[in-house]
């Protein structure tokens, strides 16, 4: 640990390492506390932290050429689509490749940030409490679950998504995932290979992407198009909406709804299993839920499902408990900050990884920590504090045109479009607007 470091990196995921490691090459020295035995983060299954979502059976959507950092890609003889383990063990070559597990310090838990004046007042787990002029939040948004709030009780076992791991627990039971999401999706068709059956709530419905389109990774299959015919990401969703629907059908066949929004508002479902489980009956769909009474549950459209289990696949609270809301207020703020990483009160204090990209988040936030670390460096200037807000407001205004109102997409941003942003204010040497 080198006592001079004047950056203080919170996480040793796969954010706080590519951060490190940019400002490591700018010659900046940073000292990065985990709270956890091991770097990793959310990749690291049962990680001692207590906070990680990774659940056995988990998949990345990503396929692996577009996972990788960009000078360590994933070795090309792992699968198209790897898991949690294979890219954890990806993500511990990447610390030793480039020298980063001698920044962290582990079983370190960051107890309070305080600014004071210009610098950050970091208390640390051990009691020690130290001085930094600039502070990175890299620990990740996905360990405060948010639960629903349904009228009546249920008597069966609940639980949040977080906290599932194996469908062993569920084997002959009757078992309703609340929500359509990624995760909801996995664990429903995990659980389907042992339940009795399984149920799908959904409140809005999804449109659900297969994982593969003619035998390629849809991802893949979208970046070609995009690029052949030079399409926005707007049109490139549209055209792949039509694709899918020529490839896969229309899901309301199968009793899913399909959403009143169009494709391109949302952050899509990718699922290659969830239809052909609705189609031979180990999942059904049904509609929001009313109410919970006792070991049944009654849904919005006047039916009623006996049932032994209920997991809630809701999604995340954004909290950071370390920052005071008077400091940082998650709520407020999160969908305020300067190109998605500065806070407009206090400059100093940046976050890596607080974002929703349509497109990979892995290499996105690799070219995060390049920016973050061209602006500590002095290589890129920053906007005064009125052009970071009008570029705030101007950011927020074109969320609010193209993606659902929902607080699910305060952090949602267009891969393509917030990539070539940041790479544009490294070659200016100054960020502004655009």
């Amino acid at each position: 640990m080198n006592d001079a470091a004047d950056i203080c990196i919170i996480g040793a995921g796969s954010s706080g390492m590519t951060v490190a490691k940019a400002l490591k090459e700018k010659g900046l020295r940073a000292e990065i506390f985990e709270k956890g035995s091991d770097i990793g983060g959310m990749w690291r299954y049962q990680n001692d932290t207590g906070q990680g979502s990774c659940y056995a059976s988990l998949h990345i959507d990503t396929s692996r050429p577009n996972l990788g950092y960009s000078d360590f890609p994933l070795d090309p003889s792992l699968p198209d689509f790897p898991s949690h383990a294979q890219f954890l063990s990806h993500l511990e070559r990447y610390a030793d490749r480039f020298g980063l597990r001698d920044l962290v310090r582990f079983r370190t838990e960051v107890a309070s940030v305080t600014p004071k004046g210009e610098r950050y007042e970091v208390a640390l787990s051990s009691g020690e409490v130290r001085d930094y002029g600039h502070v990175i939040v890299a620990n990740g948004h996905l360990s405060d679950p948010r639960m629903p709030e349904f009228a009546g009780t249920f008597d069966g076992d609940q639980i949040h998504s977080h906290h599932y791991r194996t469908a062993d627990p569920y084997a002959g039971k009757r078992v309703m995932v609340v929500g359509l999401g990624n995760s909801a999706v996995d664990i429903a068709v995990d659980i389907a290979r042992r339940a009795e059956h399984v149920i799908v709530s959904t409140r809005r419905s999804a449109w659900v992407m297969p994982k593969y389109l003619m035998g390629v990774p849809i991802d893949q299959v979208s970046g070609m198009i995009a690029r052949r015919f030079r399409l926005s990401t707007k049109a490139t969703r549209r055209v792949m909406s039509w694709l899918i629907r020529l490839g896969v059908g229309d899901q309301r066949r199968l009793g899913l709804p399909r959403p009143e929004h169009p494709m391109w508002r949302e952050h899509a479902t990718l699922s290659q299993e969830l239809l052909p489980y609705i189609g031979h009956g180990y999942i059904s769909v049904k509609p929001n839920v009313q109410a919970l009474r006792g070991d049944r549950v009654a849904f919005v459209d006047g039916s009623e499902e006996p049932l032994d289990a209920i997991i809630y696949a809701t999604g995340y609270k954004t909290t950071f408990p370390f920052l005071p809301a008077e400091v940082f207020d998650p709520e407020a703020e999160a969908g305020r900050l300067y190109r998605r990483m500065i806070s407009l009160k206090h400059p100093g204090l940046i976050f890596a990884g607080l974002v929703q990209p349509v497109g990979p988040t892995i290499p996105l936030v690799e070219i995060q920590g390049q920016w973050i670390a061209g602006v500590l460096a002095g290589d890129v200037a920053l906007p005064d504090t009125n052009g970071r807000t009008a570029e705030v407001e101007a950011h927020q205004a074109l969320q609010h045109a193209t993606y659902l109102d929902s607080k699910r997409y305060v952090l949602e941003v267009d891969y393509r479009t917030y990539a070539e942003q940041m790479r544009k204010d490294m070659r200016a040497g100054s960020a502004g607007l655009r």
